[in-house]
């Protein structure tokens, strides 16, 4: 009886490869209230600075000192009535250059004869600077609320204008050629491609123009006011009243703060389906 010799099959041990962990580059996720830091920093830094005795009360007076003295500007009325004056100079221009900058952009965007007319003036126009323009705009609307309305609408519709239209040009052009394949009219291609796709570059105009409008206001309200932020400040600047002065900045701040906040809220809103670092 013959033997059977079996073979073992020798089995190699297994050598574990150790696993690369993905490397996270992203900013992670976004901080409560993350723009308020900044502003608080800021504050606490004024303080301490103030309370040490480092900073020139009449000329950088204590945080403290301006919230008495807007304290008692607003007990006075004449705060409210300077914050009423200057957001209706405010909304009036922003209002007026909003739908100047949208008009135009879809003008200039959608047809080449408007890109033909409108770019190069709009162009023209933005290479100007806008206070500059002030003396031409007293002489042709007077020294009433007319011109101050009227410049900071210019100051609001470039921005606008020249980022959504940027968007728009930006569009990939399969797009528009899907569109056409599938015989979308020209209100649905502008409902549906259009739109969208010059979304993201409006709302940074907007964001833009909103604060130039604040910027353009502290100019405008120095120059024959009688009510507004400008002009108490001016007149301050007369007395020698810093803090006065600083509530006014103070106002002119917040206001500029809390507008592009909520520029930025409305932006993700309506922006939700994008994903972006900031999202």
């Amino acid at each position: 009886m013959s033997a059977v010799t079996t073979t073992v099959p020798v089995v190699a041990p297994e050598v574990s490869t150790p696993v690369r962990r993905r490397r996270r580059l992203s900013p992670g996720r976004r901080l409560p209230a993350a723009r308020l830091v900044g502003p608080v920093l800021l504050l606490a830094v004024w303080s301490a600075a103030s309370a040490a005795g480092r900073l020139d009360p009449a000329a950088i007076p204590a945080p403290w000192t301006v919230v008495r003295t807007g304290a008692h500007l607003w007990t006075a009325g004449t705060l409210r009535t300077d914050i009423l004056t200057s957001l209706e100079r405010a909304g009036y221009g922003f209002a007026i250059g909003l739908v100047a900058g949208v008009v135009l952009a879809l003008a200039a965007g959608l047809s080449r004869v408007g890109e033909a007319l409108i770019d190069g003036t709009v162009n023209l126009n933005r290479a100007i600077p806008t206070l500059g323009l002030i003396p031409l705009f007293i002489l042709w609307l007077g020294i009433g609320e007319s011109f101050k309305v009227a410049i900071i609408a210019i100051v609001v519709y470039i921005p606008i204008y020249l980022n959504t239209h940027a968007a728009l040009a930006g569009i990939d052009h399969r797009f528009v050629e899907l569109a056409e394949v599938q015989g979308l009219s020209r209100f649905a291609f502008v409902r549906q491609i259009v739109i969208p796709g010059a979304l993201p570059g409006f709302f940074v105009g907007l964001r833009l123009g909103v604060t130039g409008s604040w910027l353009g206001l502290v100019v405008l309200e120095q120059i024959n006011a009688t009510s507004g932020l400008g002009y108490m400040m001016f007149q301050a600047q007369n007395y020698g009243q810093s803090d006065v002065i600083l509530v006014g900045l103070v106002v002119y701040g917040v206001f500029g703060l809390v507008s592009d906040s909520a520029v930025r809220l409305i932006e993700r809103r309506v922006l939700s389906w994008r994903r972006t670092l900031s999202s």
